[in-house]
């Protein structure tokens, strides 16, 4: 299953790249290239842009002709234990045992064992690849990711010591299970998808099939397989480099981040207050760690005082915003409000820009249908997605911005054709389905056979859906938090954040109160509610939900954004609490 988002904020709310390499960049005039992985990949025609002076991010698209990636390439992962000084001197066993929220809570670094990487094909090593006729260590590894669980196969980074060469020029071979994608190819489409869209950065992939040799207990051990992975080039320094970014600028991995300015966690380094694990909780430091312009810019942008218009012109690109947006909304990859991107500026720019990172979710609502799980669903489709997050808000409340997201969805819309999808469909089906029916990766609950065909097949109707989808929530009113209900003497206090309309048509609201998520037991209801709050009778102790929703004059209804967490997925809508034996009113967290 996807990867549930953290819980949102539970207090109602109170309301370019470098001269010389991007001089004279202007938007790239639609065009077929032939490229390394054998699809066809027609860049999107780019919509006419209202300034374009030359900031506009560009990537380097020799990269992706060096290397042939159309196949499965074969890697052999020797492990053996090393020093304790270096945090090597681990067991594989170890290894695998512990998810990264254990590491968490053990507060200690991730355990890492000594390991010897060398690449190939199904006969063995190749003598053109990293560690042919090697026999020591070249390399570390570790997990990696943000929620590997105890029970399943890991996801690994293996990082090349240094002077032991470099595999297609990446030093940290980031290598990904994928076990909640039954197709077990969507990160890989996602990221050959965007090769052809001039507009946005991508990086590069690459189907993997690994053996691994535990020497870590037994000397005389044998290569185990492990199956089937996607290898994605890691963001980072030697990363914006070979994309011809700007390596000594600032580059953040966004773990959980609103775009609020968080200003007891987001500091100056030099600041006595800062605290470093404080801040990678929200922003994750991947490239300058002088945090001075990303704290001019939140201040800036937090001001609702400071148009947003003038910020289009000094802080942020409209097209890196919007087309990032609309590759997001039309493939459905929904867990991208507060994380799951990474946010880049140059050195010598004051400008900041959205880098896509992590699509294994994309276009997956078929697929959770067959598993019976709720998400992507309800405000999560469409702009109502992206509400909650402060930069994502003010571009929507912004005309220009809106024009420009609707022509860019339109055009990748017109660049995700049928025909594409389905052509690269078949390809990836070849290359993956031979491991998806087998062990190991038999052990991740693989859908049926019947079930792969139709989820497959389903691809490009979803993102017909999305389109609609999209069309629909600009019609809608926006979602809002629920707040926790205030004990007024033998009343009690409802209230909410206020809703916004595109079209400012008025906003009226329906509240209601159950015992159930599922409001089977529904005991109270208030509709036609003008204001943001309404007041109840004071309730005995006992556990409930509020469910708010919101509806413009047009008819179109929108929930809150609060909802409740089920081993099935999500209720929306709804704040979970509970009323104390002494009146008092507890909110109802969910444990991630």
């Amino acid at each position: 299953m996807q990867e549930r988002k953290l819980p949102r904020r539970t207090v109602l709310l109170l309301g370019a790249a470098l001269a010389g390499w991007c001089a004279g960049c202007s938007v790239l005039p639609a065009e077929e290239t032939a490229s390394s992985n054998g699809f066809s990949t027609a860049k999107a025609e780019p919509v006419e842009k209202m300034a374009d002076t030359g900031f506009h991010l560009r990537d380097n698209d020799a990269l992706y002709t060096v290397y042939d990636d159309s196949g499965v390439v074969t890697m052999y992962l020797t492990v053996t234990r090393g020093t304790e000084a270096e945090n090597t001197d681990h067991t594989w066993e170890q290894i695998n045992s512990y998810s990264a929220y254990d590491y968490e809570a053990m507060q200690v670094p991730r355990y890492q064992v000594e390991g010897l990487l060398q690449v190939g094909d199904e006969s063995g090593p190749a003598a053109s690849e990293v560690g042919y006729g090697e026999t020591v260590p070249n390399a570390t590894v570790q997990i990696r990711g943000q929620t590997s669980s105890r029970n399943a196969q890991k996801n690994y980074k293996i990082k090349l010591k240094k002077n032991k060469g470099s595999w297609r020029g990446q030093r940290t071979v980031a290598l990904n299970k994928h076990q909640g994608d039954g197709l077990r190819f969507r990160n890989k489409m996602a990221y050959d998808l965007i090769r052809g869209i001039p507009q946005m950065m991508g990086l590069r992939t690459q189907f993997v099939h690994l053996y691994v040799k535990d020497k870590t207990q037994t000397a005389g051990a044998s290569f185990v397989d492990h199956g089937l992975y996607t290898q994605v080039e890691q963001l980072n320094k030697t990363t914006l480099r070979a994309h011809g970014l700007d390596e000594n600028g600032q580059l953040y991995k966004v773990n959980f981040f609103e775009f609020l300015r968080y200003g007891d966690v987001i500091r100056l380094k030099t600041d006595p207050a800062y605290d470093k694990t404080a801040f990678e909780q929200l922003l994750e430091i991947k490239g300058s760690d002088d945090h001075q312009k990303l704290i001019e810019m939140l201040d800036v942008l937090n001001d609702e005082t400071s148009p947003m218009e003038d910020l289009f012109e000094t802080t942020f690109d409209t097209e890196n915003i919007a087309y990032w947006m609309a590759f997001q909304i039309l493939l459905g990859n929904t867990d991208t409000q507060s994380r799951n991107m990474y946010l880049y500026s140059p050195l010598n720019s004051k400008r900041w820009y959205i880098l896509d990172w992590d699509n294994d979710a994309m276009l997956s609502r078929t697929e959770w249908e067959y598993r019976n799980y709720s998400d992507s669903l309800s405000w999560e489709r469409g702009v109502s997605n992206y509400w909650g997050n402060v930069l994502f808000r003010r571009c929507l409340q912004t005309k220009r911005f809106r024009q420009e997201l609707d022509a860019a969805i339109e055009e990748l819309f017109r660049y995700f054709s049928a025909d594409r999808i389905g052509e690269m469909t078949a390809r990836y089906r070849s290359l993956v389905e031979p491991f998806v029916w087998q062990q190991p990766d038999l052990l991740h609950e693989p859908l049926s056979r019947e079930e792969y065909d139709r989820v497959a097949n389903s691809l490009h109707k979803e993102i017909t859906e999305n389109r609609e989808a999209y069309r629909e929530s600009l019609k809608k009113p926006m979602p809002f938090y629920i707040g926790v209900p205030e004990p007024q003497g033998d009343e009690l206090r409802l209230m909410w954040d206020a809703s916004f309309d595109f079209a400012a048509e008025d906003i009226t609201y329906t509240a209601e109160l159950a015992k159930d998520y599922r409001f089977t037991t529904t005991f109270w209801t208030e509709e036609n509610i003008r204001l943001p709050e309404t007041v109840v009778y004071a309730l005995p102790a006992g556990h409930y939900f509020l469910r708010v929703r919101a509806a413009n004059e047009s008819g179109y209804t929108q929930d809150a954004f609060d909802y409740y967490v089920m081993e099935t997925g999500k209720a929306y809508g709804m704040k979970s609490f509970f009323v104390e034996a002494d009146g008092s009113v507890t909110e109802d967290f969910y444990d991630e």
